[in-house]
């Protein structure tokens, strides 16, 4: 089987209609989610050798089975102008005789404006009319079609009619669970030779296109990145147990089946060893009426603990009480026992520890298997980072679990709680990737997203793809600096050049903005003012940003703009970038005039108060609005000074304001903040240091960017690589050594430090120079591989 996803959009002749079981738009119903299944049986002669593609889409979601087999889930999360569609090849998996494409659907409801929880998932576009479109065609070797098997009405469809969606205030961006009940739909659809006589006739309502160029609600769209991978796992242990007896249940985990009796009651509590995404899977046999209950959490919590006040302590303590919301199954039960009766909700949930409770109906139920399918985006992990700071090594792999666990289709900031794709969460997640993976296809899926997410303003969205809109004046912002960290690691200069338009347009929003001072205006009079999740900031800004403008939206500006301006110079729209620089500095100097305290030698946060915070320092810095060693004696009070910190995500800002002023000494002592998690039997990174909501949020994995390029060294010196720039800065390490992938090749990096004499050993890809800076300061240039040494200070 062959499964296929492209990048480019190409025109093509689609012969197939969408379908349903109903005409569409549905009347009535308008808040009920819809789980409809699909087939369309063919037969194969025996002596042909068949092929098959299959183009495949549906609103909102589905499962593709082709002969009982699970070949693809989608579509690809899109918005209001992209519909995309995945293309699978099947023809490995048909057979002589009878075969069958089954398609399980389930539909989100179409609401404006949104309701939360009621809605389903925050981040799955979906039109006013549900909908399936399948375009294949079977054919032989010699590619004569044999059959043409597009959606239309020689498909059958079958309403689910005991599927209900929960919505739940817990996971309300998510939307809720699923209550189901199993005599709402028959076993075995998804196999050939079942029996779909009682089946209605699928009902054609829309064509792919209109004529006169009257456009579809759908405009459909190659998949742009790979299919996400899923993987059976079983659960490592369990932690409690009722109705079962230990020994019982480890062999249950092991494999073996358990009876549970009429009216008895089961309950196991399961840890998977670490937090992870997948579809969960039951097995069971017989048991009709029987209740099955399945809750998935991310740590047990405090009794006391609640959804307003979480209490969490090491999350690999089995005591206290699992948080979360159920999805629950009401057995069918078949009159054949040999049968496996198999529920699996429909999307994947999270979870390190996951509840199972059994209540057997009138008569008994025999638990066949309890799984997990692991699911996830692709990454390939190349990147390596080994050091003498045991604890170090353990934020580098909680760092890594962390991103694979918020990325699928999107990058997410949580999995557990929202799965939305943010533009503060996803800067940091793209420039992550690049340092692990040195891969860019989820990333350029990301700067494409919020592109689309556009006012006719010019301003972004900050989140996408989303049926809610919503707007952080600041996260348009970090837009810029996703193009310009692409340009840097990867060289695209047509990728920039595409987004030119966009990029002076949203420059152009801010700018339409600024007071008579100078500084950009209050924006919390229509939009959410965020910066960060500071305890003192209860909605991510001081409440005084309620009506006066943030000195700190002004630096970021300022920030932005330098940078736009550099992408629009080495794409040669040079008196673009002029403008963009002028704007810059005269934003700088407004800041300087307006916002800075002789008395404390800081910035100010907002006009005509004595607040204070790192983040306006570290703008002020990295915007240029402070420069040489006033920007250092800047950096030093910062750390000092008695002002509102940084959190964990926006420290990575901090770090490159220390960089810049040549305080790399002083940004070791920073980890401190992270060490504590390897003592808390976290999995993975949490949202915030202290009884955070989520313990994966991958905006905390900040060493995944910082440990390569600070402890080895290694940055872009021109864009994509061309040049290699290698700057150690051991710390307090004793020693240090990875693998850097880039789009140029895998760099290796290996020093150490013993008695005051720093060795360094580098292996470069191919055809590519380095210029290298040790940490006594002597510079060097390299190509291919080479060894550096150099006397420290004490």
């Amino acid at each position: 089987m062959l499964r296929v996803w492209n990048d480019v959009q190409k025109e093509r002749c689609w012969h197939s209609q969408w379908i349903w079981d109903v005409r569409q738009p549905e009347e009535g119903g308008s808040m009920e989610h819809r789980l409809v299944y699909f087939r369309r049986s063919f037969h194969v002669a025996e002596g042909v050798k068949p092929r098959l593609a299959v183009d495949i889409t549906a609103d909102s979601r589905y499962r593709l089975f082709v002969n009982g087999r699970s070949v693809a889930v989608g579509p690809c999360k899109g918005d209001r102008h992209t519909q995309h569609y995945e293309t699978v090849d099947v023809s490995s998996l048909l057979r002589p005789g009878d075969n069958v494409l089954a398609v399980q659907v389930l539909r989100y409801p179409a609401l404006e404006p949104f309701i939360s929880g009621a809605g389903g998932p925050i981040s799955v576009w979906r039109s006013q009319s549900a909908g399936l479109l399948v375009e294949a065609s079977l054919r032989d070797e010699h590619d004569a079609e044999l059959e043409p098997l597009h959606s239309g009405p020689e498909w059958k469809v079958y309403r689910h009619r005991g599927y209900r969606y929960v919505p739940k205030p817990l996971i309300q961006w998510m939307g809720g669970v699923e209550e189901v009940d199993g005599t709402g739909a028959p076993q075995g659809w998804q196999n050939p030779g079942f029996n779909d006589d009682e089946w209605a006739q699928a009902l054609p309502f829309a064509e792919t296109k209109g004529d006169w160029g009257l456009l579809s609600p759908w405009n459909l769209v190659p998949r742009p990145i790979p299919f996400l991978y899923e993987e059976e796992r079983t659960f490592v242990k369990v932690t409690r147990s009722e109705g079962i007896g230990p020994e019982q249940a480890e062999k249950l985990m092991a494999g073996a089946t358990f009876q549970l009796a009429a009216g008895c009651k089961l309950a196991l509590e399961l840890d998977a060893g670490e937090l992870t995404t997948g579809y969960l899977t039951v097995g069971v046999r017989g048991g009709r009426g029987s209740v099955i209950r399945m809750l998935c959490s991310e740590c047990y919590e405090d009794p006391s603990s609640s959804a307003m006040r979480r209490i969490k302590g090491n999350r690999a303590d089995a005591n206290g009480k699992l948080m979360g919301e159920y999805d629950v199954y009401r057995v069918a039960g078949h009159a054949d026992q040999r049968s496996i009766e198999v529920y699996e909700p429909f999307w994947f949930r999270t979870f390190r520890y996951v509840q199972l409770e059994i209540e057997a109906g009138e008569e008994p139920i025999e638990l066949v298997s309890f799984t997990y399918q692991e699911t996830g985006y692709p990454l390939e992990v190349k990147g390596e980072f080994r050091c003498s700071d045991e604890e170090l090594n353990m934020i580098w792999e909680l760092s890594v679990r962390t991103l694979k666990r918020c990325m699928h289709e999107t990058y997410e900031d949580c999995p557990y709680y929202e799965q939305l794709q943010y533009a503060m969460d996803s800067r940091l997640m793209m420039l992550f990737t690049y340092y692990v993976s040195a891969d860019d296809r989820l990333p350029r899926r990301t700067i494409a997203d919020f592109y689309r997410s556009r006012q006719p303003s010019g301003l972004l969205q900050s989140r996408f793809p989303s049926v809610e809109p919503q707007i952080i004046p600041s996260f348009a912002l970090y837009w810029v600096d996703m193009l310009a960290e692409h340009y840097e690691f990867f060289g695209d200069r047509e990728l920039i050049a595409a987004y030119r338009p966009a990029l002076i347009e949203l420059m152009d929003w801010y700018d339409a903005r600024l007071t008579d001072s100078g500084i950009v205006g209050v924006t919390s009079d229509r939009y959410w003012t965020y910066f960060d999740w500071v305890e003192a900031w209860p909605l991510g800004a001081p409440p005084e940003s309620k009506d006066r403008p943030m000195y700190l939206l002004s630096l970021m500006y300022a920030a932005s703009l330098r940078k736009a301006a550099w992408l629009l110079e080495e794409t040669g729209w040079s008196d673009a970038a002029g403008e963009m620089l002028a704007r810059a500095d005269s934003m700088c100097g407004a800041v300087r005039r307006l916002a800075w305290s002789e008395e404390r030698q800081l910035f100010r946060d907002l006009p005509d108060t004595e607040i204070y915070s790192q983040h306006t320092q570290i703008m002020a810095v990295l915007a240029g609005t402070v420069i040489g060693e006033e920007a250092r004696q800047l950096m030093e009070r910062t750390l000092r000074e008695p002002i509102h910190l940084v959190t964990l995500p926006f420290s990575f800002l901090l770090f490159q304001a220390l960089k810049k002023t040549g305080l790399h000494h002083q940004a070791f002592g920073l980890w401190d903040r992270w060490r504590v998690f390897t003592k808390q039997g976290l999995t993975t990174l949490p949202e915030t240091e202290v009884n955070p909501r989520s313990d994966c949020h991958a905006w905390s994995a900040v060493p995944l960017a910082e440990f390569p390029a600070s402890f080895l060294g290694v940055t872009p010196a021109e864009p994509g690589f061309k040049t290699i720039s290698i700057e150690p800065w051991p710390g307090k390490l004793k020693w240090a050594k990875g693998s850097i992938p880039t789009v140029q090749g895998t760099v290796e990096v290996e020093w150490e430090l013993e008695a005051n004499d720093f060795q360094l050993r580098v292996k470069l890809p191919d055809g590519v120079s380095a210029r290298v800076k040790l940490p006594d300061g002597t510079e060097s240039t390299l190509q291919g591989a080479g060894r550096f040494q150099c006397r420290m200070e004490s």
